[in-house]
């Protein structure tokens, strides 16, 4: 049963990161629960002795449903200037590890993410990278992101925005 799991968190991450590649945002809006919760903690470089050095009460970002839904629509706006010209964007997922939870209906799902961006005719890419901690729930219409914890790896975030979805 896990095995066939496995495949299909498999084919959800790797078709959630082709909808944003293809910047088909209202088809990525989809794929998320309506009770989703999609976070991002800070990291902070620390002493060993002092824990991982994420700081879970403090976010780049917190976002539910109704934000992410808001910040999709904006984009089909003049307002949207970070994103005209819109840049170009490849998610890479790898390392995925599936989890049944006690709840059949649900899994945790931890994956390795890197986001490459480019811009116009910038000669640099930016880059980000990290972990993501998913749950997912088996809903009538198929597999729904219900939680997404990014934990970046860089404690400075060296992108000109985070106006990104990851």
């Amino acid at each position: 049963m896990i095995a066939e799991v496995h495949f299909e968190i498999t084919q959800f991450l790797h078709r959630e990161a082709f909808l944003l590649d293809s910047r088909r945002f209202a088809e990525w809006l989809d794929l998320l629960a309506d009770d989703i919760v999609y976070r991002m903690p800070l990291r902070a470089t620390r002493e060993n002795r002092d824990g991982s050095g994420i700081v879970e009460a403090m976010t780049f970002f917190e976002e539910t449903k109704t934000s992410l839904t808001t910040r999709v629509n904006r984009l089909g706006t003049t307002s949207a200037w970070a994103e005209d010209p819109a840049p170009r964007t490849r998610h890479f997922v790898s390392n995925l590890i599936v989890e049944q939870m006690p709840d059949q209906q649900l899994v945790k799902a931890r994956s390795n993410f890197l986001l490459k961006r480019s811009r116009a005719a910038d000669l640099s890419a930016e880059e980000l990278f990290g972990e993501r901690m998913d749950v997912l729930r088996k809903e009538k219409d198929g597999w729904k992101l219900v939680t997404r914890t990014i934990y970046p790896d860089q404690t400075v975030i060296s992108m000109m925005n985070l106006s990104m979805f990851l």
